[in-house]
């Protein structure tokens, strides 16, 4: 596929989503529409369209890489999916009904009336920072791909890419937000969800396997091991530690983070919320499986055609997140190659789209008090929040610029784990706001409970071998960064004199 030819077909689908974002937004762009989507989103429209928004364009390219990544990753994320399916029946079980009993906008309100306005003002920024850092990070990735593959032909520099990138998601965002959004990210993992069954095929084809043949091709091979029982203390895969992790990390990133619970938060009602996670929860598990599976085809069809692993044009080394377009753009025929292009865009956009909805929504609620009754019809409110969703737009365009003047990815990968540190205090807080109703906290000193959580923990994660006899951390980290928080809270607590009824 040529450079001109992936151009044109982003170029078409942008113009789809402008078309979605005009029928949507006209005559319906207030903060209502914004903020909530009118309160009367579907419930299946939802639970297919947060697919888009949970599996990121880094989850599209990277987890088929890592199945045969030197390390001897093969299935094990199925591991850590497991937890994660865990985790989204706990938020539908626990989190969700708190959320609409308290009809929040932001839920970052509840630690407001639970703990006090610096607890408040704390998670709102918690989330702020880590959700800017964490889509630039992941939109970072994928436009790597498209300048490797396209940009770079047209000689557009790298900064021009990431702020065309960001300019066309602001133009169909800025108006509908979430009510666009619902609609955009549905078309999006259709696109996402087609393209990886799609790709079976056409690997499978090229191949001359059956779907049958495909499975036992796959199952025989060595990248299908999914569960890992040897090693609890050194082996960072093992089968306890990923669904501990899984479970714990789908609470704090996804039931304590405004970007997916936004989107719950517009159905009518708590059963139709909780009926959209639960079929949400379901997809997610089975396209995981089938991400895996092309990974396992992409190296096998690589070995058979002496195809060799991409390496990173600055330090040399090897990268694996690059195989999956290497073969999709320069081995396979047209038609495979498109399905490729669709599938990576729709699963970056979808994330990155729904990332600044989240971010302008939490500031403009959190900290501009958009949502008081005092404040629904002041002048110029609409064009405020218009201006936030502009400087979140900026700000990102910022953070890609500065990973990418960085060009270390081992740099880079610590700026993502300092980004995912800070979802432990998060899950310390709603814990002790959930489990300890007889107390409250000294609410100035919360701010400093949460700095040092994440940089002790930080410290421990970096010495764990020393400290806990060889014992290596992977995603059940967060269960300690939680813990501290947790037990920090309980040092600055004192009793509470208000009956607690949430």
């Amino acid at each position: 596929m040529t450079p001109f030819t992936i151009l044109t077909l982003i170029l078409i689908y942008f113009g789809i989503l402008f078309t979605i974002s005009h029928i949507t937004s006209k005559n319906n762009s207030g903060n209502e529409a914004f903020f909530k989507a009118n309160k009367n989103s579907k419930w299946y429209l939802v639970a297919f369209g947060m697919i888009g928004t949970a599996l990121s364009g880094v989850t599209f390219i990277s987890v088929p890489g890592e199945v045969g990544a030197p390390s001897g990753e093969q299935f094990k994320y199925f591991q850590f999916v497991l937890g994660n399916a865990i985790g989204f029946i706990i938020i539908a079980k626990v989190l969700l009904p708190l959320y609409y009993r308290m009809n929040l906008t932001s839920i970052y309100s509840y630690i407001e009336r639970r703990l006090g306005t610096y607890s408040y003002k704390t998670a709102a920024s918690i989330f702020l920072i880590s959700r800017t850092i964490g889509s630039a990070f992941r939109l970072y990735l994928v436009v790597i791909v498209l300048q490797r593959f396209v940009f770079d032909f047209y000689g557009i520099p790298f900064a021009a890419t990431v702020l065309i990138s960001l300019a066309l998601i602001f133009a169909y965002t800025y108006r509908g937000g979430l009510k666009t959004i619902i609609i955009t990210d549905t078309l999006q993992t259709l696109f996402l969800v087609s393209s990886v069954f799609l790709t079976i095929y056409f690997i499978c084809q090229s191949l001359n396997l059956s779907f049958i043949d495909a499975f036992e091709e796959v199952k025989n091979s060595n990248y299908s091991k999914m569960f890992f029982f040897d090693d609890f203390m050194s082996s960072r895969f093992h089968f306890i530690k990923q669904i501990l992790g899984g479970i714990f990390v789908t609470i704090a990133m996804v039931g304590l983070d405004q970007d997916l619970m936004q989107k719950n938060l517009s159905c009518a009602t708590i059963g139709e919320a909780q009926k959209n996670m639960f079929t949400f929860t379901g997809i997610f598990v089975l396209i995981n499986i089938f991400f895996l599976s092309v990974g396992a085809l992409l190296y096998i069809y690589a070995a058979k055609n002496s195809i060799e692993v991409p390496t990173d044009l600055v330090t040399g080394k090897p990268r694996t997140d690059l195989l999956f377009p290497e073969i999709a753009f320069h081995h396979l025929s047209l038609i495979p190659s498109i399905i490729f292009l669709l599938g990576l865009t729709a699963a970056t956009f979808a994330t990155t789209d729904s990332a600044l909805t989240a971010l302008t929504t939490s500031f403009c609620v959190d900290f501009l008090n958009m949502d008081k009754t005092e404040n629904l019809n002041k002048p110029n409110v609409v064009r405020t929040r218009h201006f936030v969703h502009v400087g979140f737009s900026f700000l990102m365009f910022l953070v890609i610029v500065l990973f990418n003047a960085v060009n270390d990815n081992s740099v880079v990968g610590m700026i993502f784990r300092v980004a995912s540190y800070t979802y432990g205090p998060l899950l310390g807080l709603y814990c002790f706001g959930l489990f300890m109703k007889s107390k409250t906290v000294i609410d100035k000193l919360v701010p400093i409970v949460c700095i040092l959580s994440p940089a002790i923990t930080f410290l421990i994660t970096e010495n764990s071998k020393a400290f806990f006899w060889g014992y290596a951390f992977d995603n059940e980290l967060i269960i300690i960064n939680g813990l501290i928080t947790f037990l920090g809270l309980l040092l600055i607590s004192k009793p509470s004199f208000e009956k607690t009824t949430f």
